[in-house]
C-alpha cells in the first residue's frame, strides 16, 4: 500500500472566545504586518473589526483588502497581491468563508512562487511554500481554512480552477462560532449543505481511507442532529460550534482524501453562472450519491447506519434510498432550492457544463467516471 500523507495546519484554534487568542499566535512567529483579505459584507457587519482588534492589540500592522466576491477572480487575486507587495506584508489573514480564504491562498502562493495564479491549476505546482496565512473562518462550511485546496475563477475561460497544494495550507486556523451566530439562514443551510457533500463525497472517493472514514462519518452524524438547529436559531452557540466541529473534522477528510462529482458539477455553475458553490452541492448531491451508489455500496451502507438504519437485513438499494431520502429532506427542512430555475438559470449550457465537469480535477476521486451523456443527464435533474 502506498504511503498516505495527512496535512493539516500546524496550529488550529476551536470554540467559543477563541479569536482572543489570535494575536499571541501571530507574534509568536515573528510576523509584523499582515494583508487582512475579506469582503465588503463582513467589513460591513464589523467581523474584520473584530480581527484587526486583535492584530491592533498585539502591535501587529495590517492593511485590509475587502474587495473578495463570490467565487474569487484572478483579477481580484492578482489586486489583493500588488497591495501586499506595496505594503510590505509579511503574512496574510484571510477573513470569512470559502472566498476569501481561498483568494488568500491564492495571493500566497503568488507571493512566494511569482507567475500567474492560472500556472498552478492543478495538483501541487507551487514550488515554494505561501507566504504565512492565518485564517479566520466564518462559516461552518467550506473547509477552506484548514485544507490544502482553493478554488479560483478564470474569468476569462469561465472557469473555476481548482488548486490542490500542500504549499497553501494555513499556518493557523480560527474557527470561533461567535463569529457565525450573525449569518442569515440562507447563507447558514448552504454552508452547512456543503459541509454534507464534502463529508459525503470524501466517503466515496476512491482515495478514501480510514482515517478520512472516521472523520467524514462523524461529520455526517452532527451535520444532521445540528444543522436544523443552527439555520432556525442562528444565535445558537452550540449548535454553531458543533457545525464548527463538523467543518473541522471534514476539511481534515477531503483535504487528504479528495472529494468527487459533485463538486466537478457544482465547480461549473459556480464558474458559468456564478451561482452560490453550497446551494450547487446541495442540489446535486442527492441526484450523483444515487448515481454513485452502486459503485460504493459498503460506503454508502455505513453513512446509513450513521444515520440511524439498521442496515444488517437491507439491501444496498434500500440503503441507498434511505440516505438519498434523508439528504432530500434535509435540504428541504433547511430551505435549498431544489431547481436552477429558482437561481435565475433556466436554459443551462448542458454542452458545456458536462464538458468541463469532466476536465475537472475533483473528477478523478470520484468512484467511477461518468460519460458526457450521464452528466447532462444528471443536470438536466436539477434544471
Amino acid at each position: 500500500m502506498a504511503a498516505k500523507f495527512f496535512y493539516v495546519p500546524q496550529t488550529n484554534l476551536l470554540g467559543a472566545g477563541c479569536l482572543n487568542e489570535i494575536g499571541p499566535q501571530i507574534s509568536a512567529l515573528g510576523l509584523k504586518k499582515a494583508l487582512v483579505v475579506s469582503d465588503k459584507v463582513l467589513a460591513g457587519q464589523g467581523i474584520v473589526k473584530k480581527v484587526t482588534d486583535q492584530l491592533d492589540k498585539n502591535s501587529i500592522g495590517f492593511v485590509v483588502y475587502d474587495e473578495t466576491t463570490p467565487n474569487p477572480t484572478c483579477a481580484q487575486v492578482n489586486k489583493g497581491l500588488e497591495i501586499l507587495q506595496q505594503n510590505g506584508c509579511d503574512c496574510l489573514v484571510s477573513v470569512g468563508g470559502g472566498s476569501p480564504q481561498d483568494a488568500a491562498s491564492a495571493i500566497s502562493i503568488l507571493a512566494t512562487n511569482g507567475g500567474d495564479i492560472r500556472d498552478y491549476e492543478g495538483v501541487h505546482k507551487a514550488a515554494k511554500q505561501g507566504l504565512p496565512t492565518i485564517a479566520v473562518n466564518t462559516t461552518a462550511g467550506t473547509s477552506a481554512e484548514i485544507t490544502i485546496n482553493y478554488v479560483i475563477t478564470d474569468e476569462n475561460r469561465g472557469v473555476k480552477m481548482v488548486m490542490v497544494d500542500k504549499n497553501s495550507i494555513a499556518k493557523i486556523t480560527v474557527n470561533d462560532p461567535e463569529l457565525m451566530v450573525s449569518k442569515p439562514a440562507s447563507l447558514t443551510a448552504a454552508t452547512g449543505m456543503d459541509t454534507l457533500t464534502h463529508a459525503i463525497e470524501c466517503l466515496l472517493t476512491k482515495g478514501a481511507y480510514p482515517v478520512s472514514d472516521c472523520l467524514a462519518l462523524e461529520c455526517v452524524r452532527i451535520v444532521f442532529d445540528y444543522l436544523p438547529t443552527a439555520v432556525k436559531d442562528g444565535s445558537n452557540v452550540e449548535a454553531r460550534e458543533q457545525m464548527v466541529y463538523a467543518n473541522f473534522l471534514v476539511g481534515m477528510a477531503f483535504s487528504n482524501a479528495g472529494l468527487g462529482y459533485v463538486h466537478s458539477m457544482a465547480h461549473q455553475l459556480g464558474g458559468i453562472y456564478d451561482l452560490p458553490h453550497g446551494v450547487c452541492n446541495a442540489m446535486l448531491l442527492p441526484v450523483v450519491t444515487k448515481v454513485n451508489a452502486p459503485y460504493a455500496p459498503d460506503k454508502i451502507r455505513k453513512i446509513a447506519g450513521a444515520l440511524g438504519m439498521s442496515v444488517c437485513d437491507e439491501s444496498d438499494d434500500a440503503c441507498a434510498d434511505f440516505v438519498i431520502d434523508k439528504i432530500v429532506k434535509l435540504s428541504e427542512e433547511v430551505g435549498i432550492p431544489k431547481k436552477l430555475a429558482e437561481l435565475g438559470i433556466e436554459n443551462p449550457d448542458l454542452d458545456k457544463l458536462a464538458e468541463n465537469s469532466l476536465l475537472d480535477v475533483c473528477a478523478g476521486g470520484n468512484p467511477f467516471m461518468p460519460t458526457k451523456e450521464q452528466t447532462i443527464e444528471m443536470f438536466k435533474q436539477i434544471i
